[in-house]
């Protein structure tokens, strides 16, 4: 089996708000005894070798720098660019005198070196293939406006392959939101530590490939200052051991647990049927659904394993709850009496449980709100049902993810699966991970029944909310890159991973 690995799994697991990352650099000033212009340095250098590794025959270049220690960064890269050679094409854009003493020094080098700068004036002239963008750093924290919205427009309409310095200028660092216009980079070689927003929501969109260069910094520094979020893979979690156990030779299917899928409302068996067989592929032992009755026939002969029930009563579904482990509820489960029925009791009862889709709508209507401290839950919304739960918009739950699925593993007791680019998985204590693997071919009906089944049987095999809402995020996203990366992305199927998951499971 080829191993699923991703073009950011060579990035570290530590992710830091933009914050974090400037208190680093302090520490790294004061401790190492280490000038801002020394680490400066360092940084443009870092940025150069990227440069000349990704376009090693490029001989002109064009650099934008903003008055910021950013800015300084770029000076450096074009007084390096100049002693090797290169024509560089360079524009300034606010006010210099407010330059740090470091991004002075940085200035003053490139001037010595060669470089020639002149202020953007809304022209381009540059009939070059790289452009350099060092225009705005970690401290964004408005709207781009004037001068810098004209420059980062240009940068974007013109034909050169762009690399962004420390992170895209106009992305929020802490958020991966775009503040109101972006670059759109091919490559960003980010500094000291990872930029916890370049890899979720528009985040990785604009980011173009990521280099990471911690600067030399001592890695014991980075002790001090405990990282925000974690990032997670699939390779990164099998590297650590993070999976399921080998089972030994005598194993029976009672060990496994024993999951049941409720859902499939009129028009909606095939969520079911996909969350059913997801748990199946995934190594739950034993797998059941509890479905209308019209769905039981087509279920049963798509997968007989499973166990299919034909339940149109809460006190119908009572003796299935008593002989489950864990409990999957919500692909497509509707909105109906049925579906409610069904939900009163399943809440009632104590068994671990996932809770999805209209599961997560009906919690979220007036009357149903509940948490579920004192038991092993997961919740998986999307953004427009975590919108739903926390009584806000769609645009307000994206515009912080983060913040978000902190508040919703908090106020639900939950541990919380923020799905999408980047989806981000929550604990009630704080514990935050974002999932690096997935592609846009995920982007269709029913991959999150497939995910549900997959992290329910996780449950079932005795891992706890926590590692099995990671290691299934990771899982099934890791699934479907694999496919994705042999047929495509367009036309990815959720039922098309199933053979996947059960390759990469074992």
């Amino acid at each position: 089996m080829n191993r699923p690995y991703t073009a950011r799994d060579h990035l570290p697991g530590e992710l830091y708000r933009a914050d974090q990352v400037r208190e680093l650099d302090r520490l790294a000033t004061e401790q190492e005894n280490i000038s801002g212009f020394e680490l400066m340095s360092r940084a443009g250098e870092a940025a150069f070798a990227c440069l000349l590794e990704r376009w090693p025959d490029e001989q002109q270049i064009c650099v934008f720098a903003g008055p910021g220690n950013n800015g300084g960064d770029a000076w450096v890269l074009a007084a390096l660019a100049c002693y090797h050679g290169m024509d560089v094409c360079f524009y300034t854009l606010g006010d210099l005198q407010q330059q740090s003493d470091s991004a002075q020094q940085a200035r003053t080098m490139a001037l010595d070196a060669g470089v020639q700068p002149q202020v953007f004036s809304g022209e381009l002239d540059y009939e070059g293939r790289v452009i350099v963008d060092g225009l705005l750093g970690t401290g964004l924290n408005a709207e781009v406006r004037g001068d810098y919205a004209q420059a980062i427009a240009a940068i974007n309409q013109h034909w050169a392959d762009v690399l962004a310095l420390d992170l895209p200028s106009g992305l929020n660092a802490d958020t991966g939101r775009i503040m109101g216009n972006a670059v759109e980079a091919s490559l960003t070689v980010t500094f000291i530590g990872m930029k916890r927003g370049m890899l979720t929501a528009a985040g990785p969109d604009v980011c173009g490939a990521i280099a990471f260069a911690s600067l030399a910094v001592d890695p014991l520094l980075y002790r001090q200052l405990p990282a925000d979020a974690e990032r997670i893979s699939w390779d990164r979690l099998d590297r650590l051991g993070q999976r399921l156990p080998a089972r030994l030779g005598n194993a029976h299917k009672g060990e496994f647990g024993h999951v049941l899928v409720i859902g499939g409302d009129q028009g909606m068996g095939g969520a079911a049927a996909m969350a059913s067989e997801a748990a199946v592929r995934c190594g739950a032992g034993l797998v059941s659904c509890a479905t209308r009755t019209e769905h039981v026939a087509p279920l049963l002969m798509r997968r007989p394993e499973v166990m299919v029930r034909a339940v149109e009563s809460g006190l119908e579904l009572q003796p299935l709850l008593s002989r489950a482990a864990v409990l999957a509820v919500g692909p497509g489960l509707g909105q109906s009496s049925w579906s409610e029925l069904l939900l009163q009791q399943v809440l009632g009862d104590e068994r671990p449980l996932l809770l999805d889709a209209d599961a997560l709508n009906i919690l979220a209507s007036p009357g149903w709100r509940c948490d579920f401290s004192g038991r092993d839950a997961v919740l998986t919304p999307h953004p427009g049902e975590a919108a739903r739960l926390l009584g806000c918009s769609i645009a307000e739950v994206q515009a912080d993810r983060f913040a978000a699925a902190r508040k919703l593993a908090q106020e639900y007791q939950a541990v919380v699966v923020l799905k999408g680019q980047g989806s981000l998985i929550a604990a009630p204590d704080g514990r935050l991970a974002l999932c690096t693997d997935g592609n846009p071919g995920m982007s269709s009906g029913g991959m999150g029944d497939v995910l549900s089944g997959v992290i329910a049987a996780l449950l079932a095999q005795g891992m706890t909310p926590w590692a099995a809402a990671r290691y299934g995020v990771c899982l099934h996203s890791a699934a479907a890159d694999m496919v994705a990366a042999r047929y495509g992305q367009r036309g990815l199927l959720a039922s098309d991973l199933m053979m996947m998951l059960r390759e990469l499971i074992n």
